[in-house]
């Protein structure tokens, strides 16, 4: 396989599973990090801070800090700050998200008729007043963005719904798609994983799960991709696939069995 100067691995069905660390995968990490490459990690989830991925890597055995770690919230108050500033947001969304916001200065929305973004995120406890709130709110002109459009969430036994669902609710209310994505598969995400890493697309592979989201946001910005089967995507799912990646991996620790021959990965 190619070496690469930067590795932007998803987290969760790549590097773990909940709690449960998906096999090789801290070696792999070790070994990129003891060749001197870029190693970031990306997260669509939006229900933990930062300073807990961090946490709970340095737990499992993978030496990294805040600086190797993006997640939708960051990318969402920067584009908040930049195309947004001074506006009123109501957040559906787990008290972490509301709190990285607020810390960022972002003004909190109490009425429909005063929102000026509806922002949509994984929130456990989505319930009709959520609904209704966004509704009236986008009903008079609020634009509606989303951390992710993750229509699940791997967990060890199975999956649970994830913001996607949210989005559903909100778009079926509405009849009107949402205004944006700042997770991935957004180019929003990538690239400023790219300013993070200070590494053109064509110097990095993506790792992921998912075909809809880390796949398809790698092929956007450029980057060379790589599809891991530990996750969400299962083999029989890439025939017909829409967006084939670069590389078809068992796990992660391909990356280290068999780095020094591309050939012997399935195309």
């Amino acid at each position: 396989m190619k070496n690469f100067s930067g590795y932007i691995f998803d987290l969760d069905g790549t590097i773990y599973l909940g709690e449960e660390m998906i096999p090789g995968a801290v070696d792999v990490i070790d070994t990129l990090q003891t060749m001197g490459k870029k190693v970031l990690f990306l997260t669509n989830k939006t229900i933990e801070s930062r300073q807990k991925y961090v946490a709970k890597l340095n737990r499992f055995g993978i030496k990294v800090g805040l600086q190797n770690i993006l997640s939708p919230a960051l990318v969402t108050i920067k584009y908040l700050k930049e195309k947004h500033p001074g506006e009123k947001v109501y957040v559906i969304g787990e008290e972490i998200l509301k709190e990285e916001l607020e810390q960022e200065g972002i003004l909190f929305a109490s009425t429909p008729q005063e929102t000026q973004v509806v922002l949509i995120s994984w929130d456990r406890e989505f319930h009709y007043s959520h609904l209704n709130f966004a509704y009236q709110a986008i009903k008079k002109g609020a634009v509606a963005i989303a951390t992710n459009p993750d229509r699940t969430c791997p967990v060890p036994d199975g999956d649970v719904p994830d913001c996607g669902a949210m989005i559903g609710a909100i778009e079926g209310a509405t009849g009107q798609k949402i205004d944006g994505i700042m997770g991935k598969p957004s180019i929003l995400t990538a690239s400023t994983a790219l300013e993070i890493l200070e590494l053109k697309p064509e110097e990095c592979l993506m790792i992921g799960d998912r075909v809809e989201t880390d796949i398809l946001m790698g092929k956007v910005a450029g980057l060379n991709t790589a599809l891991v089967l530990t996750g969400i995507t299962k083999r029989e799912n890439m025939e017909g696939a829409p967006y084939q990646p670069d590389y078809i991996l068992d796990s992660v620790y391909d990356i280290v069995l068999k780095r020094s021959t591309e050939e012997s990965f399935t195309r």
